[in-house]
């Protein structure tokens, strides 16, 4: 019996969804250089003639792989909690997130570092750049209510601290103390000590040798 258009549908974005999974796994381990389409197919458990069905190349394919990590991180929503609450959440979600998602934030990271993809990476964040200014929009008013001089930079020095913070628990693993890191960013912004740690997750981080790691067992 023939599939109606809606069997036909859902399969098709299942594949999709498939696909992009694999993607955001193998290019996390990988590389954007090192992964071959074939691979991301194996991953899938789909024909690579289907992934090339979808993504014409691997190019096109990172680039749906960025499309939705900035559609993830550009969807916060804090109601109408405290001033102090939202930088209290927004510092939490941007950590948990990012611990979340450690093979996008690989892939981010190398293909906003190297000059050979910088343009893929740029070129993904022209095309979320409404959901990326909105989202800076709302922490410089953040920072407004809280009587910053300059909230555009604020904005900026929060931002280079959380990303200096998650590309350190990407390249050293669990070794690298997020909790305390985490507890140290609380304490800048006088938000005082967190009441519970964060909600981590089980997750692929390798273990690597870090000086005076031993003295951060719950990160």
């Amino acid at each position: 019996m023939a599939r109606s258009a809606a069997q036909n549908r859902d399969a098709r974005e299942r594949s999709q969804a498939a696909i992009l999974e694999a993607a955001f796994s193998v290019f996390g381990e990988k590389g954007y250089h090192e992964t071959s389409l074939a691979e991301i197919a194996r991953r899938a458990g789909v024909a690579q003639g289907l992934v090339s069905y979808y993504f014409q190349s691997k190019e096109q394919l990172v680039g749906a792989v960025l499309d939705a990590y900035f559609a993830k991180m550009t969807a916060a929503d804090f109601a109408d909690a405290s001033v102090d609450d939202r930088l209290r959440a927004l510092i939490d979600m941007s950590l948990v997130s990012a611990e979340r998602s450690m093979p996008q934030q690989r892939v981010t990271l190398g293909l906003s570092i190297l000059p050979t993809t910088h343009r893929i990476y740029a070129d993904s964040e022209q095309r979320s750049l409404d959901a990326v200014l909105a989202a800076g929009a709302m922490m410089q008013e953040l920072f407004r209510e809280r009587g910053a001089e300059d909230p555009a930079l604020e904005e900026a020095m929060l931002r280079s601290v959380l990303e200096g913070v998650i590309v350190k628990r990407a390249v050293y693993g669990r070794t690298y103390p997020l909790q305390a890191a985490r507890r140290w960013v609380h304490r800048m912004y006088g938000l005082g000590e967190p009441a519970e740690a964060l909600p981590l997750v089980a997750s692929d981080l390798p273990e690597i040798a870090l000086r005076a790691s031993d003295a951060y067992p719950d990160s």
